[in-house]
């Protein structure tokens, strides 16, 4: 009986902040308490409705354009430009950081001339882009890809310049040699510098979604903007800005599971 206490006893106890339920309370205090500051504002007229509107008056905004399917195609066109941009944008960047940052050569001949391009703010692209590709999808998603890209890019780049020497040569003595070498040794010493760049990549991904649909678009979250702000609906500005932050953070989520699927992988 004693043995079986002291076993117990010694069984590690799980920390109330490694707990699921308690990170989702956690996480929505926050939240919680600025809708009733916010709604509280309004109630006391603070601020008149030209101003703030409240949060009832955004709610009816959601349900009448979720009514009319509106609100729904509207997330769904935004939110499957980001996946598609986001994909090519950060596949396009690993490769070219993986490039960059494992052959001093290609540092030399294209280091320079990303980094320059890093610089060029995403509104500049927008007018080009409408050139070459018009108002159509091609235009957006290549937008987007180039918000993705400069994120994996840098991560990856940065991260294979300082993987151990000795790791390398190690695979170099097991027969490890380019694509394998990568792949085997290189690519898991840097996945948690990969999956940083990713979480930036698809942040970028969304904020570039907005300046590609705030100039050339019919649908999207970004459309609703603009156009909310044409015709003074500041109920659907903030619709539209929620929506944003909500898909933003469910698809940072997605990549934590990412994340600690690779932890498990290469651990």
């Amino acid at each position: 009986m004693v043995d079986t206490d002291v076993s117990r006893s010694r069984t590690p106890q799980r920390s109330l902040s490694s707990r699921s339920w308690a990170v989702i309370l956690g996480g929505a205090i926050l939240p919680v308490l600025i809708i009733a500051a916010w709604q509280l504002t309004t109630a006391l007229g603070v601020f008149t409705i030209a101003q703030l509107p409240s949060p009832e008056m955004v709610w009816t905004a959601a349900v009448d354009l979720f009514d009319r399917g509106l609100l729904t195609l509207d997330v769904a066109i935004s939110t499957q430009r980001v996946i598609i941009g986001f994909v090519i944008g950060a596949a396009l960047g690993l490769g070219a950081g993986a490039l960059v940052g494992l052959s001093r050569a290609s540092d030399i001949l294209l280091a320079p001339t990303i980094g320059a391009l890093r610089a060029v703010p995403s509104l500049a692209w927008v007018p080009l882009l409408l050139l070459w590709l018009k108002i159509g999808e091609e235009s957006k998603i290549t937008l987007i890809a180039i918000g993705a890209f400069f994120p994996v890019y840098t991560t990856v780049t940065g991260a294979l310049r300082h993987v151990d020497r000795q790791l390398v040569e190690a695979g170099r003595a097991f027969g490890l040699r380019g694509v394998r070498l990568f792949t085997t040794v290189q690519l898991p010493a840097v996945i948690p510098s990969v999956i940083s760049g990713l979480r930036l990549a698809l942040a970028q991904a969304w904020l570039f979604l907005v300046a590609a649909e705030l100039l050339g678009a019919s649908m999207g979250l970004g459309f609703l903007l603009s156009d909310s702000g044409t015709n003074g609906r500041l109920d659907r500005i903030l619709l539209a800005i929620i929506m944003l932050a909500v898909l933003g953070k469910l698809s940072d989520a997605l990549i934590g599971l990412l994340e600690k699927w690779a932890a498990r992988r290469w651990s």
